[in-house]
């Protein structure tokens, strides 16, 4: 790598998975040091859960000269993405990033159970890293 060039690396913070009607969730909570590393993150999820149909996601972060708040519903029905942000405002996740990937268990939530299923999930995984992991130091 020249050395102009600086590496960022994105962190895993936390991972959990939770499951509602036979659809599993897979949420993963990221410390980003640019909002760039989005589009590596959701690259990574996509081979890691090929099954998944849908990776739903958010970016927060708040420093530098620009902020960034972005949502991806990636296809999903109600709007995922959004209550992935809440959670990151929520508990003043400001340099984060939450991806969440379903894959489908064959019965249909609803667009505000599933509104509800990946902001549960996205939950899950925030509050372990804050109670749990690096977070809880």
């Amino acid at each position: 790598m020249p050395a102009h060039q600086t590496m960022r690396v994105m962190r895993e913070l936390a991972a959990v998975k939770t499951e509602v009607k036979r659809s599993r969730f897979y949420a993963h909570l990221y410390a980003l040091d640019d909002p760039d590393e989005m589009a590596e993150v959701l690259d990574l999820h996509r081979k890691a859960y090929r099954k998944a149909a849908h990776h739903c996601s958010a970016v927060r972060f708040l420093s530098g000269n620009t902020p960034v708040e972005t949502t991806k519903n990636d296809g999903e029905v109600g709007h995922p993405g959004k209550a992935l942000l809440g959670v990151l405002e929520k508990h003043a996740l400001d340099r984060h990033a939450l991806v969440v990937s379903r894959i489908f268990g064959r019965i249909k939530l609803g667009p505000g159970g599933v509104t509800r299923a990946f902001r549960d999930a996205a939950e899950c995984a925030a509050e372990y890293y804050l109670h749990e992991g690096e977070g809880s130091r």
